[in-house]
């Protein structure tokens, strides 16, 4: 299968699709229309391998041009997460109250995490959601939903997220939710 092209769109939107979301959601109008393109390789994988971990995970684009986030959790060998990761200069999400998500899960929880930083490591902020399984969601994540993360730990004295300097977007499943797991995702942008 051809890999297709995700987009971003030139008021913080990164829309990959939303016709399976415009029956239970609504339309979205024009939303592909002030798009430009980002190259497949800009999501890469970050798994538990980084320390050990055996966990797999890969991006995915569907011939509907949304994302699918899937693999499989593996807690051998200490490990116990997957993610995937998009850099992208500019990222202009960070305007507005948040992000807003649409996605279809399968019943596990999952984190969106954004970085103020191009560095690989460091704080990020996480924010957690839910998913349904087999269910299109729309998910309103407010900037006060998430909170500063290091490797999987509450950082206390972390400054507060500046959304204007988000210079990554990620997702990640972890929390011994050990098997396979697939979220795809339609719509990330701001709200």
């Amino acid at each position: 299968m051809e890999l297709k092209a995700m987009t971003i769109g030139w008021a913080g939107k990164l829309v990959l699709a939303w016709f399976f979301y415009a029956p239970a959601l609504g339309s979205f109008g024009d939303a592909m229309n002030d798009m430009q393109s980002v190259k497949w390789n800009d999501w890469m994988v970050v798994n538990d391998g980084v320390m050990g971990g055996l966990s797999q995970s890969r991006p995915q684009i569907t011939d509907r041009n949304t994302l699918v986030f899937a693999g499989n959790v593996s807690l051998e060998n200490n490990g116990g997460f997957a993610s995937i990761r998009h850099v992208a200069d500019p990222f202009d999400i960070g305007r507005g109250n948040g992000i807003l998500l649409r996605v279809k899960g399968d019943g596990k929880a999952y984190q969106l995490r954004v970085r103020t930083s191009d560095a690989f490591d460091g704080i990020a902020y996480k924010a957690d959601f839910r998913t349904a399984a087999g269910e299109p969601q729309e998910f309103r994540l407010p900037w006060s939903a998430f909170t500063a993360t290091y490797r999987g730990r509450h950082v206390m004295d972390a400054p507060a997220l500046n959304p204007v300097n988000i210079r990554q977007v990620s997702f990640l499943i972890a929390d011994k939710q050990a098997g396979p797991f697939e979220l795809e995702i339609g719509t990330i942008e701001s709200f």
